[in-house]
């Protein structure tokens, strides 16, 4: 299969799991450009960045259209976050490929475990300024460190931190996620190495269009089924890396 084919199918997918997850496919970003494109880690989580961070914002325009975006509370859990996804994302630069691959692979395994988990019942609206400023930094930090949109971590706290109903959780989300990625971009503004916008740039187009279908897929599917399928998807991949760095 030509690398074009494989760029747009990756695309497709994560933007059909961001539009209608509000998460969870950005962590799917970084092995597709390593298994299936050839990428470096170190380039492949730069890359998923800005794929991440386009995607993000497609969808986040297409969710506030219907009014299920917090901008407020957005806004300021997402700007807890910036320092420590700069930060991460220049320490990441000096890291080996091999800890890079393996903390992204236990990452994702957390991320498919903690879908698999039953939902929780939505809290009150009683907002925790210390628990919403420690979630945003630790979001910030595992957006900045393994170039992933940390969706999967923004919607649970966005619910259980932040009293936010699940629609709104999902739309609020995807702000957090650009906002993040875009400053562990500026971090790694001319340490991506080789990016291979021949690449990146069909890819975010996919993914892009992806997110517009994910959106309307919502409507159609129940979260928790969407939910479980990508889960165990991230499961299986998570194994496969981390094989690829023991074995």
């Amino acid at each position: 299969m030509s690398t074009l084919i494989l760029a747009l199918v990756a695309g497709t997918v994560i933007g059909l799991a961001l539009g209608a997850l509000g998460g969870g496919g950005s962590v799917l970003a970084v092995p597709a450009l390593i298994y299936l494109l050839g990428f470096s880690p170190a380039s492949a989580t730069t890359a998923a960045l800005l794929i991440v961070a386009a995607t993000s914002a497609t969808a986040l325009y297409a969710h506030a259209r219907d009014g299920n975006v917090a901008w407020r509370t957005g806004t300021l859990f997402a700007a807890a976050g910036i320092a420590p996804a700069f930060l991460a994302a220049a320490a990441a630069g000096h890291l080996p490929a091999a800890a890079l691959t393996g903390a992204f692979s236990v990452i994702a395994a957390l991320a498919a475990l903690r879908m698999l988990r039953p939902a929780a019942s939505e809290p009150p609206g009683r907002v925790r300024p210390a628990k919403a400023v420690g979630a945003g930094v630790g979001l910030g930090a595992v957006t900045g460190f393994l170039g992933v949109g940390g969706g999967f971590l923004a919607v649970p706290a966005l619910v259980g931190v932040l009293g936010l109903r699940m629609k709104q959780a999902v739309g609020t989300s995807l702000l957090v996620i650009t906002v993040n990625s875009l400053a562990a971009l500026t971090a790694r503004a001319g340490t991506g190495g080789d990016l291979r916008w021949e690449v990146i740039a069909p890819f975010a187009g996919a993914a892009i269009l992806g997110a517009w279908d994910g959106k309307r897929l919502a409507s159609k599917i129940t979260g928790q089924t969407l939910q479980r399928v990508f889960a165990v998807v991230l499961l299986a991949v998570a194994a496969v890396m981390l094989v690829d760095v023991f074995v």
